[in-house]
């Protein structure tokens, strides 16, 4: 995000009014323990710094590190819960969170968090993820079944028009939920999702994925056979790379590739057991009870028979 100068006086501004340059620093290091001021700004730690000098070189260090948003992020969380049992208002906080949401972001005030208006752009960083960021991430891994012998089978054109519509299914599942599409090859997908209730956003894609084919596969689908898929989904540690062959270095991605490849059956969707910690009971129904694999415990999920 580029976040205009206007923005950033504002933001200055309101740092200086509302809390003094020591929480300042407390509140900066809670969105980057390592960050140093004094090395930073060259100022020697003798030197007594008012609070007008640190907003100005806080709010640049956030700015220049791509952290604008993030160390709002932790205002807002300031402001809304306090710090060590203290109230911290941040006044003229409002405005800021108003100035970001004209730039295209979404603000989640029960979370706390700021989203891309997925209408407007879906970047695969979410335009807040930097280059060798880890997160705890919910991922979703896509296969078409048999994709030689379609392409064999079929015109060329057909293919192509099927294909694009499971794009289309695949597009409007993930990124309606916050999820982004990080690859697309021929015959798969794999899909991350890292704000929100992640792992949620994760397991529903799937089950619509397998759902709206189902129907598709029926209405109207141009090809001699139904499309077939395999779905996994999984979640762990990522470290994002804007770099395809180093983002698939990550374990947790591995992982998630195996399951589906390995442990998943044709037309079902299966579902590592730590996805399953924060979601609703009504969903998990949908699921079958677990069952031991190679891959760890898995649950399974399939539209004709709802559970296996």
């Amino acid at each position: 995000m580029r976040v205009k100068n206007s923005l950033i006086s504002l933001c200055k501004k309101t740092l200086y009014e509302s809390i003094t340059a020591d929480m300042m620093l407390r509140f900066m290091t809670m969105m980057d323990p390592d960050y140093d001021f004094y090395v930073r700004s060259g100022i020697p730690q003798n030197i007594p710094v008012t609070n007008q000098m640190a907003a100005e070189r806080i709010v640049e260090d956030a700015v220049a590190d791509g952290r604008f948003i993030d160390f709002i992020e932790v205002l807002y969380r300031v402001d809304s819960a306090g710090y060590m049992g203290r109230s911290y208002p941040i006044k003229g906080l409002s405005q800021i969170v108003k100035a970001i949401s004209q730039e295209g972001f979404i603000f989640d005030s029960v979370n706390g968090q700021f989203f891309e208006k997925s209408n407007e752009r879906a970047s695969p960083d979410w335009g807040r993820l930097h280059d060798g960021d880890e997160r705890q991430t919910a991922l979703l891994r896509l296969d078409i079944v048999s994709n030689s012998l379609i392409v064999k089978n079929n015109p060329a054109l057909l293919v192509e028009e099927a294909y694009a519509s499971l794009r289309s299914i695949v597009q409007r599942a993930v990124i309606s939920r916050f999820g982004r599409l990080w690859l697309w090859e021929g015959d798969g997908a794999l899909a991350a999702f890292v704000f929100h209730h992640k792992e949620a956003a994760a397991l529903l894609s799937g089950m619509e994925i397998l759902n709206e084919l189902f129907f598709y596969n029926r209405l109207a689908n141009p090809l001699q056979e139904p499309l077939k898929l395999r779905i996994a989904v999984h979640a762990g540690p990522v470290k994002y790379r804007k770099d395809t062959i180093e983002l698939l270095k990550n374990d947790s991605i591995k992982d998630v590739i195996q399951m589906e490849g390995k442990a998943t059956a044709i037309n079902s969707l299966s579902a590592s057991s730590n996805i399953f910690l924060s979601i609703d009971r009504v969903i998990q129904e949908r699921f079958s009870p677990e069952k031991q694999t190679s891959y760890g415990k898995l649950r399974y999920y399939s539209v004709e028979l709802g559970k296996q």
